[in-house]
């Protein structure tokens, strides 16, 4: 669930910190991309378009990689990738202390670290865990609970990512509040190399 938080800290950044642009949420930046195209003020099409350009080529990446890396098991890919991303995350935590106007550079590193990440969770297909969409997963907590009838399967699990994500975006937009973007960055970062070591060196990333 770390790297559900993560995606929480990392749009608070990015939405609130680098002009209405989503870097993990795709689904926020087409939404954006209409409004912008529609005329709304305060949104930018160039802002959103550069996020999912960086976004899809993260996701490429992670296509090949996963062919060079297919004779390794899946915690070893998925560990791999995370520390990818935990490099892209601690450089963009560089530039936004070094150069902090630098706003395409951060979008562009930090949707190509969400490209990267998200790709290989789809790949891996763990049931149940998302990490920076969380409509199915509210769709199935709801669908499959008591009350519709159901027997409530990985009630926890989903509870806990919308639980992480709020707790991320929550955590996210203090930060970039009171102290800017650098922090809530390495925050980021942080909490992607915990996620690293989380991974078990064995067996399956369920």
């Amino acid at each position: 669930m770390t790297v559900t938080a993560v995606s929480g800290l990392i749009d608070a950044v990015s939405y609130l910190g680098l002009g209405h642009v989503f870097t993990a949420n795709m689904t926020g930046n087409v939404v954006i991309i209409g409004f912008a195209a529609a005329g709304v003020p305060g949104f930018s099409v160039l802002g959103s378009l550069a996020s999912l350009a960086a976004f899809l080529a993260g996701a490429v990446l992670a296509g090949r990689l996963e062919g060079v890396m297919r004779r390794r098991t899946a915690p070893q890919r998925l560990r791999r990738i995370l520390v990818l991303e935990m490099v892209l995350l601690a450089t963009a935590t560089a530039v936004a202390f070094v150069a902090p106007p630098a706003v395409y550079a951060l979008i562009a590193l930090i949707a190509l670290a969400m490209g990267l990440r998200n790709a290989t969770v789809r790949r891996l297909a763990v049931p149940d865990v998302t990490t920076t969409v969380l409509t199915l997963t509210l769709t199935g907590l709801a669908s499959d609970s008591s009350l519709a009838g159901g027997s409530n399967p990985r009630a926890g699990r989903r509870l806990a990512s919308v639980l992480a994500m709020l707790a991320g975006a929550l955590a996210g937009a203090v930060l970039v509040q009171h102290v800017g973007l650098g922090w809530p960055l390495l925050a980021s970062t942080i909490g992607t190399a915990g996620a690293v070591r989380a991974v078990p060196r064995s067996s399956s990333a369920g």
